[in-house]
């Protein structure tokens, strides 16, 4: 099994989406929202009834009755109609429309670039439906959210969302300027997609002047005559750095380099040279690139160990759902042993056991595949991939704790808690502590450690940060929750009092879903900002 970049996105939302119900607020947890095809959630534009016209009546054309001008009403002309911006519905993602509207454009596009990337899932999830959400720009923005929408669709690329990131522009008009422009060749370049953005460049050449972009689309096109007189220009005047001179001539002229070493690989990569070398037949490794580049290892033309690296890179960003991992985790043997394929042979051990329903074979082959996970920082998709099916075999001792804890660590985690045959006879203080979150409550007896202890009193009685809440209730809820993922971040890298005051945070916020599971998972496995 392969998945085409075009598909990923296409064909189901990430399940980072369970969020249903009142604005600002999560559903209730054992309830989450299946996976939806969001690509056909499209808005309606609403149509006001057609107005009776007052009709002049019949008879003689107004007589003046002065020789004075008359009076000119003056008024400015109407801005631009506020529009929905976004891939998921408000009563999806449970964010409301006005989520960005009290925010100053300026600072919330910064807010975005300057964004670490998500340790915790849960945060990562969090910041995906803050992204796709449907929202109206901010109250005043000239620009019509451009800027907004152009800075999620960049953070959205930087997860490795290509397909998600090409709707959003796409959405926002990539034909309004040449800043969205720039940013919809880039993402189709990435997607393979870039007759159509060529198509545009040739009916509005205003919207880009680069020249390489020119020259590319030309012999895309057809049109070889236009590429080599444009090519021939840019090169005897400079007009472009030579190595990428290099790449258009070797492009254009390929008959001319038969049997010449191939090009040196930029430093620094970019879509338009990416899809040179591709297309010189010098196709470039994704590993090392930034992470939207490994989209183009998703497609048929990659091999396995290709497509299996990159499906895992894209899968810890929260850019990948759980379920096209697994199916290019069990679709052939593995060719070979160590790293990557003994990940696939200890997963595909467990998918066999687990498919018999043989309680010996899974309580054989669940550590190994744990272990194996675990080393890959995919412990969340595995525990979304199998813990439904998991829990309905009878286990004991250590393949039973097991299950509970990837239980703990799924969207399930009520149902986990509640499931007499995975409770722990004598839990320990991080159990016990793990059980009373997945309930929502504080423990009782104090537990061990400062993360411990962040994570206990942000269930209990602390206080959520106050300026945030303010910001919360003055129409910059995008803003707050964005401050809040970054305090998220600094808690997962041991910052205690910023884990308690994102955790408590979240909770005030409504998002009580979420600050559950950032609290389980900051207990439950192993990462570092």
């Amino acid at each position: 099994m392969s998945a085409a970049p075009g598909s990923v996105w296409g064909a189901v939302l990430i399940g980072v989406l369970a969020a249903t119900g009142a604005p600002a607020q999560e559903p209730a947890p054992q309830q989450p929202l299946s996976v939806i095809d969001w690509l056909d959630e499209t808005a309606t534009p609403r149509r006001d009834p057609a107005r009776p016209v007052a009709l002049p009546q019949p008879g003689e054309p107004p007589v003046a009755r002065s020789a004075t001008p008359p009076e000119v009403q003056v008024a400015p002309l109407r801005q631009e109609q506020s529009r929905l911006i976004g891939l998921v519905p408000s009563h999806v993602t449970g964010l409301p429309e006005d989520i960005w509207q009290g925010s100053d454009p300026d600072l919330l596009a910064r807010q975005i670039e300057r964004l670490p990337d998500p340790v915790l899932p849960a945060a990562q999830a969090l910041l995906f439906r803050l992204l796709l959400t449907e929202a109206l720009p901010p109250e005043g923005d000239a620009d019509g959210g451009g800027a907004l929408a152009r800075a999620r669709v960049a953070k959205l690329k930087a997860l490795g969302a290509v397909d998600p990131a090409l709707a959003l522009i796409e959405q926002a008009g990539p034909a309004r300027g040449p800043e969205n422009f720039a940013q919809w060749m880039q993402l189709s370049l990435l997607a393979g997609t870039e007759d159509t953005a060529c198509a545009t460049m040739r009916a509005a050449p205003h919207l880009s002047e680069a020249l390489d972009l020119r020259i590319f689309c030309a012999a895309r096109d057809g049109a070889w005559e236009d590429a080599a007189l444009t090519f021939g220009v840019a090169s005897a005047l400079g007009l472009m750095d030579d190595a990428r001179l290099d790449l258009l001539d070797r492009f254009l002229h390929p008959d001319l380099f038969e049997g010449s070493d191939p090009p040196e690989t930029p430093r620094d990569m970019d879509p338009m040279a990416f899809r040179l070398f591709e297309t010189i037949g010098e196709p470039k490794p994704t590993r090392n690139l930034p992470r939207a580049f490994a989209v183009a290892d998703l497609r048929d033309v990659a091999g396995w160990k290709s497509q299996l690296e990159a499906a895992e890179r894209l899968t810890r960003a929260g850019a990948l759902p759980d379920n096209l991992l697994l199916g290019l985790y069990t679709a052939r043997k593995p060719a070979a042993s160590g790293g990557i394929w003994d990940r696939v042979d200890a997963l595909q051990r467990f998918d066999r056991a687990l498919e018999a329903g043989d309680p010996e074979a899974v309580a054989r082959t669940l550590p190994q595949a744990w272990a194996a996970m675990r080393e890959a920082e995919l412990e969340t998709a595995f525990a979304e991939l199998f813990f439904d099916d998991l829990r309905s075999v009878p286990l004991s001792g250590q393949a039973r704790a097991l299950a509970l804890k990837i239980g703990l660590l799924s969207s399930a985690y009520e149902s986990a808690v509640q499931d007499a045959d995975l409770q722990p006879a004598h839990p320990g203080p991080t159990e016990t502590l793990a059980l009373a979150v997945a309930r929502g409550e504080a423990p009782k007896r104090p537990p061990e450690g400062e993360t411990a202890g962040a994570v206990q009193a942000a269930f209990a009685d602390a206080v959520p940060r106050s300026d945030l809440m303010e910001h919360a209730a003055n129409g910059k809820l995008g803003s707050a929750i964005l401050h809040t993922l970054r305090l998220l971040n600094e808690g997962a890298g041991g910052d205690t009092r910023a884990l308690r005051d994102a955790l408590s945070t979240l909770r005030a916020l409504g998002l009580e879903d979420t600050a559950r599971r950032a609290a389980l998972q900051v207990l439950l496995l192993e990462r570092s900002g």
